[in-house]
This record gives C-alpha cells, sequence and structure tokens, in this order.
C-alpha cells in the first residue's frame, strides 16, 4: 500500500512503525471472512480492511471524525486478521497507534469519557475492582455487564508452602484474576510444585498495563509497565528462569514491553528481557515431563475455549489441547473456534451490543458436544462465558489439579 504519512506523524516512532505496517497491506480481504465485527455488522469499515483505509487517511493528515473514532472503537482486538493474514500486516499494533491518533483529535462525549476513566480507576486496582466485584455478586442485576457477574468458580485457591525447590519462576497475579479468580495461580503453583518448581508472586507486581492501552492512556500504561518490572527485576538478577503467564491476555501485553519500552533510556534493557523471558504457561509444561498427571482427566468431556490472545496474539495453537489429552480428558470439537467471545477486556461492557451476540454464538459452539466444563486461558473470557454459561467455566490449570478437581 503506497502512502504518504503527514508531517505530524511523519518523524515520530509511531508515525514511522505505522508507515511500515500499512505499507505490508496489499488490500487482499482475507481479513475480512474471520474478522467477528464484519461478520455481524457487514460494514467494510467494521473489518479490518476497512478500519486501516480509516487509519491511514489520518495518518495521512485527513480530520478524523466521530465516526472514524466508533469504527475503530467497535475492533475486539482479536487480531484474527493477523492470523489470516498473507503478508503478515502487524494490524494490531497499528490499531493501537491509530485509536490513539484519532483520540487526541475527536474529543468523546462526556458519558463515554466518564466510563472510560472509570474503568482505568477502578479495574487495574485489585482493592477499588474486588469492592465493586463483590457488589457485583451480592447484586448482579444492578450490573449489565458479564465482567461483574457471578461466575462459578473453584475455593481451592491455597498456595503450597514453599519447599524450598532450585527451580524457581514468576507468575502475574494481575488485577481482575487475583480477585475473581485466586484459584487459578493456586492450582499453577501446586502443578508446578509436583514438578519441583517453585512459583513465586513478587510484591508490588499488579496490572499488566492492557487496560490503560487499549484505553488510550499511553503514560498510564508504561507506569504499570515500570512498576512490574521493578518488582520482578531482583527475581530476574537472581536467575529466575521465566515469568509464567497464567492470563493470556496479560501474557500477550507483557511480550510487547520491550517493543513499548524501547526508546525508555532507564527500562529498555530490562524490558526486552522481560519480553524475553515471558511465556504462557502452556509453553512452559509443554517442555516438561507431565506422567504425574496422567489419567487425571479419566475421560471427562471438555469443550476448549481458546483466547484470542493465545491463539491469535501470542500464536499459541494446539498446546494447551495436547496437554488435556495427555492427562487423559476428551475435548468435543468446537466449531468456529478461531472467532472471538466477545469479551475482549472492556469491549463487554463498551460495547455491549456487538459483545452480547459474540458471547451467544461462542456459547452455542463450545455447548454442542455437551462437555461437562468448558476450559479456558484468560479470565476475562472466564468471567465472560460463565456469565451466562450452562456449563461451569474454568481455567485449564485447574483440570489438572486433583485438589480443584475433588472441589467440584
Amino acid at each position: 500500500m503506497q502512502t504518504n504519512i503527514a508531517a505530524p506523524f511523519k518523524d515520530t516512532a509511531e508515525g514511522r512503525e505505522a508507515e511500515e505496517i500499512l505499507r505490508a497491506c496489499v488490500h487482499c480481504g482475507f481479513c475480512t471472512a474471520t474478522c467477528p465485527t464484519y461478520q455481524l455488522v457487514g460494514d467494510e469499515l467494521d473489518g479490518p480492511r476497512g478500519r486501516i483505509y480509516l487509519m491511514k487517511m489520518v495518518l495521512e493528515g485527513e480530520v478524523p471524525s466521530r465516526s472514524t473514532q466508533l469504527h475503530l472503537d467497535r475492533c475486539l482486538t482479536c487480531r484474527a486478521c493477523e492470523t489470516t493474514c498473507p503478508s503478515g500486516v502487524r494490524y494490531g499494533r497499528l490499531l493501537d497507534i491509530g485509536r490513539a491518533a484519532v483520540d487526541v483529535r475527536v474529543q468523546r462525549p462526556l458519558v463515554e469519557r466518564i466510563t472510560r476513566r472509570l474503568l482505568r480507576t477502578i479495574v487495574p486496582y485489585p482493592k477499588r475492582f474486588g469492592f465493586f466485584y463483590q457488589l457485583g455478586r451480592i447484586a448482579p442485576q444492578a450490573w449489565s455487564g458479564g465482567m461483574c457477574k457471578t461466575p462459578r468458580r473453584s475455593s481451592a485457591a491455597s498456595w503450597p508452602a514453599n519447599r524450598g525447590f532450585k527451580r524457581k519462576m514468576l507468575v502475574l497475579d494481575g488485577c481482575v484474576q487475583s480477585v475473581a479468580a485466586p484459584a487459578t495461580n493456586a492450582a499453577a503453583a501446586r502443578v508446578l510444585a509436583k514438578l519441583g518448581i517453585e512459583l513465586i508472586r513478587p510484591e508490588h507486581a499488579g496490572c499488566c498495563g492492557a487496560i490503560s492501552h487499549h484505553l488510550t492512556a499511553p503514560e498510564e500504561t508504561r507506569a504499570f509497565m515500570r512498576r512490574n518490572i521493578d518488582a520482578w527485576w531482583p527475581h530476574i538478577e537472581a536467575g529466575t528462569e521465566a515469568l509464567v503467564m497464567t492470563a493470556s491476555g496479560c501474557g500477550a501485553m507483557v511480550r510487547e514491553y520491550g517493543h513499548l519500552l524501547r526508546e525508555d533510556p532507564d527500562y529498555a534493557m530490562k524490558a526486552a528481557k522481560v519480553s524475553e523471558l515471558t511465556c504462557d504457561l502452556s509453553e512452559m509444561l509443554a517442555h516438561e515431563d507431565l506422567q504425574a498427571f496422567a489419567g487425571v482427566g479419566q475421560g471427562r468431556r471438555i469443550a476448549w475455549h481458546s483466547p484470542c490472545t493465545l491463539q491469535h496474539g501470542q500464536k499459541i495453537v494446539g498446546v494447551v489441547e495436547r496437554i488435556l489429552r495427555t492427562a487423559g480428558f476428551e475435548l468435543m470439537p468446537v466449531r468456529d473456534s478461531h472467532l472471538c467471545c466477545g469479551s475482549a477486556g472492556t469491549y463487554s461492557l463498551l460495547q455491549k451490543k456487538l459483545s452480547e451476540p459474540l458471547l451467544r454464538n461462542k456459547l452455542d459452539a463450545l455447548q454442542e458436544g455437551h462437555p461437562a466444563v468448558i476450559a479456558t486461558a484468560n479470565v476475562g473470557c472466564q468471567l465472560h462465558l460463565g456469565s451466562v454459561s450452562a456449563v461451569p467455566v474454568h481455567h485449564w490449570i485447574e483440570l489438572l489439579d486433583e485438589p480443584a478437581l475433588a472441589d467440584r
């Protein structure tokens, strides 16, 4: 694609990066076939190719409108288009740049500004989020978003005692997961303990920064990233093996730390190292001897929901499935497994009219094989699906953890 980037963007790092991404696009339209919003709305401007044209126009100097902003807002950032793009267009990164450029030039309505500010002020902070989350559990009718409805969850959240293992890895408790699904990291810690690995939760680490990042608050995002790096760095210097992510949304974000902080003189090197050490829990376990978990599943029927941040964002496909099959679970076929469930961070709260049909479609597909459990790898998907699912929804690592299984 030919470009003529305007002066305000041309000499910036983001402008140069956007130009490189735009020039990789060949207008083929393969991306529209796998775009969930295009399938729902049928509008070219609500598909990747149309949004790329909109962003190109803005970066070339045309004044964006409220309509431009709306079409970009409607994108889930699921990145399914990246998986199907034959030219390797980094659409997700272009969208981050494009949204930021539009938001500087188009003022949102007051209600939207307040809502987005509240989300950034509440959700990334566990104590604040915990208050509203518990309120939503007590009075779910007061909340219309899936994030605040009561999910089915395990109470097996006890952390294993430190046994002095030589092998040590870090884990991010995060913000929402630490409140709404604490059993996930506890199960991961118990599973790793069986493999002789200690899982460490560093103090002062918190939100990965994804919420602020996708709501176009760059300075706030960088503050979250720097705080986490400061919390992890002493452990990294001490030789920890890996930074293990149990929420694929956080994993996709932390893998970008090196890129997003590449021009920070104090954090560029540290951020690059953090991204290098970051891996999804499934990637790490795939290299371990899992014979201790053989037969745990006892043929139990599972429907696997692969979050977009796992299969499209991090390009991790088939790994969790192999682990669950090795453990003795029977995985049901799921149609349209590449499509988003509609959670997408805060999307289920900000774009309900699009999120709700995506949720219904996804649950219909997941429940067709009559599974005993729906398994996933991201807390946002877990809460979103669990808010209305007739089948229990859990993080997949809980299924390997026998105490958690007994608790169901």
